[in-house]
């Protein structure tokens, strides 16, 4: 998809930009207005270093509004509105050439209803590039590794999740014990290599196929433990079609990867 053609690009200028500020943490929306603006408060709360980016699929509600106008105000916040519901993979995309363009060293991705908690926002930054180990170019907020976890699930839905991931493990070749959660830390350098026309995926399959497509760039992977909340305010965005649109994704990509085409 050619984004150009249907968002409404922010003004930046990389000379007003701190020096320090090489951070950006990206938001996909459509109506958040009851997390949003509690969510940048503590974003900026915890890391005031970054900036952060909502990518707004042309909200009912007013989140783009708000953003607009709270931007006006607050440099470090940025608004890119989109004419409507395009798939969080393409939001999560316009997120990552936005980071590139404006050379961000670090791109951040992170939901916006409070089940990716601000708080571990440093430890995603600090993880890569430890100063007790190698480097990494994307770094996980993991559910899946000593320390992490998730609360407000049912039984069914945490299964769902582990089979999920295995799956995509098995078919992709991953390592990383998460590779469906979209709370992650992405070093440009590396993004900016990337075919983004070759990513097949709009919905929730997207976070799979990045990492594949990553891994064969050569991606050096980590994961930090998160504890992943279910959200509290607002309505859910996953449906069962695109659950099910995701597994043939993930299915053919597998392909690909046995027999290299």
């Amino acid at each position: 998809m050619n984004t150009t053609q249907t968002e409404q690009r922010p003004e930046q200028s990389r000379e007003s930009r701190s020096i320090a500020q090489k951070k950006l943490v990206t938001v996909a929306t459509y109506n958040e207005m009851e997390n949003l603006p509690d969510l940048v408060e503590h974003i900026f709360q915890v890391v005031p270093e970054v900036d952060v980016l909502v990518i707004d699929d042309n909200s009912p509600d007013g989140t783009g509004r708000w953003c607009d106008q709270q931007g006006a105000g607050e440099r470090r916040l940025h608004c890119l509105h989109r004419e409507g519901k395009l798939g969080l993979g393409t939001a999560t995309i316009a997120g990552m050439k936005y980071g590139i363009e404006q050379g961000y060293e670090y791109v951040l991705n992170m939901d916006a209803d409070f089940s990716h908690h601000p708080r571990y926002l440093p430890d995603l930054i600090a993880g890569m590039d430890p100063p007790d180990g190698p480097a990494v170019d994307v770094m996980i907020g993991s559910r899946y590794v000593p320390g992490g976890g998730v609360e407000g699930w049912p039984l069914h839905r945490k299964l769902m999740s582990r089979g999920v991931n295995f799956y995509a493990r098995c078919l992709l070749g991953l390592k990383s014990r998460d590779c469906s959660g979209a709370f992650r830390c992405y070093r440009t350098e590396l993004l900016g290599k990337l075919d983004f026309d070759a990513v097949r995926s709009r919905g929730y399959s997207f976070q799979e196929e990045i990492l594949w497509h990553l891994k064969r760039l050569g991606a050096r992977f980590g994961e930090t433990p998160i504890v992943f909340a279910d959200r509290q305010r607002g309505a859910s965005k996953i449906n069962s079609k695109e659950a099910v649109t995701a597994l043939k994704i993930i299915f053919a990509l597998g392909l690909r990867n046995v027999f290299g085409k």
